[in-house]
């Protein structure tokens, strides 16, 4: 076998830190960074926005069943659906402009002149 190059044996280190780091180890030098977006309330925010349960659940990309859970407080949505939700109750109209049509979209500009 031949020598292993720096850059195989600086890849083979990293891997190693990483597996380490998803087995929960700590590991000397690793900066871990997490923000707790905290606890959202689904049903208040989809109330303020004026949805039904299956609407809210087609906006957040879920199944409507399992949005109901989180409605229900027997399931807790994931962290990137809870930053989304946390979004939708501080700005609200930013979030279904971004995810309107395109179409809608110049209606609604054509409507408001």
């Amino acid at each position: 076998m031949s020598e292993m190059t720096k850059f195989g044996a600086d890849l083979i280190q990293a891997m190693s830190e990483a597996l380490a780091h998803a087995q929960g180890k700590d590991v000397p030098g690793i900066k871990v960074h997490t923000i707790d977006v905290g606890a959202v309330d689904a049903k208040a925010i989809r109330k303020k926005l004026d949805l039904t349960q299956d609407e809210m659940a087609t906006v957040l990309g879920t199944s409507p069943s399992g949005y109901k859970k989180w409605e229900q407080g027997t399931r807790q949505p994931s962290g990137a659906a809870r930053t989304l939700l946390r979004v939708m109750d501080r700005e609200p109209e930013a979030v279904l402009r971004a995810l309107s049509s395109p179409e809608a979209t110049a209606e609604n500009k054509e409507a408001a002149h």
